[in-house]
């Protein structure tokens, strides 16, 4: 029998805004942390406005803020942050992402935080990290996509770099941040002490992005795009069918690549000296590419999909958001699942992330309006009703 979820108990302040840190904390909050979503009492996050809407009503909003209590409270104000010291107090972790000094400039920064609770794991996040000569920057995903090589290396060899049509650089970020949350969480167990966070949305997508810097150092060379075809194996590309659609076929098995040729018959090739590497079929990629697209072509997206998985060889389908609702893989394992929503009813949302057979994740419910649990949070939090009142009155809370 399950137990209960594997962060039950562990209480999370989320200040941030778009998009990184929302998707933290939304991944802490699906595995049953207590998410505390912090927002101005007026404007509230700009993620409220980010992507489509039904209704008058956010669509994204219900996903990364899923799992997480609302609180509507004024930072900037004395009083405000008076209340959020004294929520703090009672936090496991903070999540933020001003840019460096502002938290400090309210008097909220790392000491005071941790002068009323030396265990709190306090994350920052920001474009380009606390130090270093762009600090102060602003920070966007599209500029570190830009930055970090992945544009760079995107795109056909003849066109402009090309940035990722989503928040790609966030979310990379945003799943890093909540594995340096339990890093953190694990030292704090073992010694009490908390500590700051310093994570910036270019490391991680630095990372993703491959040996670049390591190969320039070694070799003085900068790789360059390349459309979709890989400098390190071959065949590897998107290929269009006879009905129109389109499938992504990759070899960087050596018996996948001799599986391939084999289906799409040129087995002759296999023996060549070349092409018993990656790079060695990479260097050949026009003649395979041929070879593979010429014999796809010739076919519907169905009949090739199912001659490669008979064969043993890997391809898929690029898919749109109408074929992943569709999928009956994606379906069944319940990548995703229709939850109970207040505005829409049975609402369609991506699943938690992983399957975990002792300590499951759950959806418990979805993103909430701005300042829904002021009230309840605070009085957790000590605050006499009276003085609930009073702020909300003079626009501290909402």
């Amino acid at each position: 029998m399950a137990s209960a979820a594997a962060l039950d108990g562990l209480r999370v302040l989320d200040v941030s805004t778009i998009l990184a840190g929302p998707f933290c904390c939304q991944i802490l909050g699906d595995f049953g942390a207590d998410v505390i979503k912090i927002e101005h009492p007026r404007n509230g996050d700009n993620m409220r406005g980010h992507g489509r809407s039904k209704n008058g009503v956010p669509l994204w909003w219900k996903e990364i803020s899923r799992n997480k209590r609302t609180v509507a409270l004024d930072l900037k104000d004395e009083r405000g942050g008076e209340v959020f010291r004294a929520l703090a107090k009672t936090a496991d972790v903070v999540v933020e992402n001003f840019r460096p000094g502002t938290l400090e400039r309210w008097g909220i920064g790392p000491d005071a935080l941790f002068a009323e609770n030396p265990g709190l794991v306090l994350v920052r996040l920001t474009g380009f990290g606390q130090t270093g000569p762009y600090a102060g920057r602003a920070g966007f995903g599209t500029l570190v996509e830009a930055m970090s090589g992945f544009a760079s290396l995107t795109g056909q060899p003849d066109g402009p770099p090309t940035l990722p049509a989503f928040g790609l650089a966030d979310s990379i970020c945003g799943i890093a941040a909540s594995s340096a949350v339990m890093m953190a969480l694990r030292h704090r167990d073992r010694t009490g002490e908390g500590q700051v966070v310093d994570m910036s949305l270019l490391e991680p997508i630095m990372a993703a992005v491959g040996p670049g810097p390591t190969i320039y150092q070694q070799l003085g060379e900068v790789e360059q795009r390349h459309g979709n075809r890989s400098t390190n194996n071959a065949p590897r590309n998107t290929y269009r069918t006879s009905d129109g659609g389109w499938v992504a076929v990759s070899t960087s098995a050596q018996r996948i690549a001799e599986r391939v040729l084999e289906l799409v018959g040129h087995p002759e090739v296999i023996s060549e000296p070349w092409f018993a590497t990656g790079g060695g079929r990479a260097a050949h990629v026009d003649l395979l590419d041929d070879y593979v697209g010429s014999w796809i072509a010739q076919r519907s997206r169905d009949e090739v999909i199912n001659a490669f998985t008979e064969a043993g060889a890997a391809i898929a389908a690029v898919y749109d958001a109408r074929d992943l609702v569709e999928d009956p893989h994606v379906r069944e394992t319940q990548m995703l699942l229709e939850v109970d929503d207040a505005d829409f009813g049975p609402l369609l949302q991506h699943n938690v992330m992983w399957r975990m057979s002792a300590s499951p994740g759950a959806i418990r419910f979805t993103g909430r309006g701005l300042g829904e649990d002021t009230d309840e949070v605070l009085t957790e939090a000590g605050l006499e009703a009276g003085r609930i009142a009073e702020l909300k009155e003079s626009g501290i809370i909402r």
